[in-house]
């Protein structure tokens, strides 16, 4: 950590993006509080099909917490958050793609939002999640038509229709034979990320990954199981017994032990 960041840290100290409260580890991408009540999603769950990609993956279910610090990122323009939200994302991929990726780009923003917002969340969270997991982010696509938000819309046919010929490439994007991770925020009805996909899969990349922080659709593991899962676990922790900071969702778990809950001993860093 740089003196520049220490002293915004000692001015600004980082809160969880979920609770708000003050975090002890500047480090940690959430509060010890937060980490058995929110809903994780573990092993398969994890996963969902995206038209024209190779699979999706996001550590959690757009329930409990998980809207409303989304909605402080994306509409209240807290650019902080997508730090730690690209750190829980960079776990998720490490563990659901060990083997990594040869690029990382996004869902981009049309120009008149960008303008109205400011920032493209999944730009943002993309360059982290690269930096964290050294793999280079570069922008691939590009939105050719403004369109209505997605969230504005309920019915599955209306999102499909809205993002439908939404996104091209850019000139000169190079993706021949290339497996690519494809970010965005929160997947729903998959429109979005299908329709980048497949403009992706059209410039010759080998394999599509999608990376989001949160499905809209998915069951995260209830508060209660939650809880006996880490209970479980902390009955049989090191000797060394240091105390629990955050759930860590790496390294790869072997086969029969997919969907067990993991718990990194000690008190710093991600990886």
């Amino acid at each position: 950590m740089s003196v520049r960041e220490k002293v915004l840290d000692l001015i600004f100290p980082p809160k969880c993006p979920f609770c708000k409260a003050i975090l002890e580890d500047p480090r940690a991408p959430l509060c010890p509080g937060c980490q058995p009540s929110l809903p994780w999603l573990e092993g398969s769950r994890a996963e969902r099909k995206i038209d024209f990609a190779d699979g999706c993956f996001s550590p959690l279910a757009y329930q409990g917490a998980v809207p409303e610090a989304v909605r402080r990122y994306k509409f209240l323009r807290v650019r902080a958050l997508g730090k730690p939200f690209a750190q829980l994302m960079a776990q998720c991929l490490r563990d659901h793609l060990p083997q990594g990726a040869d690029l990382i780009c996004w869902a981009p923003l049309s120009k008149k939002r960008l303008r109205a917002r400011g920032f493209d969340q999944a730009r943002l969270m993309a360059e982290e999640v690269g930096r964290l997991r050294a793999i280079p982010a570069l922008p691939a696509l590009r939105k050719v038509r403004h369109t209505s938000p997605q969230s504005e819309l309920e019915e599955e046919s209306a999102r499909r229709a809205n993002a439908r010929g939404a996104y091209g490439l850019l000139p000169g994007a190079d993706l021949e034979g290339k497996r690519v991770v494809l970010v965005d925020d929160v997947v729903t009805s998959g429109s979005t990320l299908s329709e980048c996909a497949a403009q992706l899969r059209m410039a010759g990349a080998a394999q599509v990954f999608c990376l989001t922080l949160a499905q809209a659709r998915g069951d995260g593991t209830p508060a209660k199981k939650r809880r006996k899962l880490l209970e479980k676990t902390v009955e049989n922790r090191p000797s060394s017994g240091y105390n629990i900071k955050w759930l860590q969702i790496a390294p790869p778990l072997a086969a029969d032990d997919k969907n067990r809950t993991r718990i990194r001993w000690n008190n710093y860093g991600l990886f």
